[in-house]
């Protein structure tokens, strides 16, 4: 039963740490990676529509990121969206693909991104949290149904925090060096 409860809450605390890998992907440093841009959602036909499953999207310069549309239609919808999204960044269209050109990123900016950051990461640690919180009470649940005794629950509960510190590190070190990304100039 405890080791079920471990697995499952093993599997939670990955979800966490993967869904933070993807943010964090998706914040801008001073290169440029489509990853920026491919959760973009695209009105497209009325409904909202991720940028990858409407465009190509590739990396011609360092500093630049060009999206081909399967559909020359959506052209204007995709320059849309990235006008209207948190990227700051203009697009130049030609009718058939859309460059965006990275500038370099300031002072300012390189801070306000560090502040992401550590909001995401307090984010994924909150998750983190409330999974062992789950946990515990699922273990103390099974500990008063009489199904594991307090030696269980006990051996239970100090396995889930070894998993919680174990995840909780890797969050900080995953924040440390996008932090150290971002920074870098």
């Amino acid at each position: 039963m405890i080791a079920d409860v471990l697995k499952e809450t093993r599997a939670r605390m990955n979800g966490a740490v993967q869904s933070l890998r993807e943010d964090l992907s998706a914040i801008r440093t001073g290169r440029a990676t489509p990853a920026l841009i491919e959760k973009l959602s695209v009105e497209y036909y009325g409904q909202p529509t991720p940028l990858i499953q409407l465009a190509s999207i590739s990396v011609p310069e360092p500093r630049q990121l060009l999206i081909k549309p399967f559909d020359p239609g959506s052209v204007k919808d995709i320059e849309k969206a990235v006008q209207t999204s948190d990227l700051g960044i203009t697009p130049n269209s030609d009718g058939k693909v859309i460059r965006l050109n990275l500038p370099p990123l300031t002072e300012e900016r390189r801070r306000d991104l560090v502040k992401v950051v550590h909001s995401r990461g307090e984010e994924a640690h909150v998750a983190v949290r409330n999974i062992r919180r789950d946990a515990i009470k699922d273990m103390r649940e099974f500990k008063e149904e009489k199904l594991i005794s307090e030696d269980d629950l006990k051996r239970g509960e100090d396995e889930t925090q070894k998993l919680t510190d174990q995840i909780v590190a890797e969050i900080d070190s995953m924040g440390k060096a996008k932090e150290k990304e971002v920074m870098e100039v």
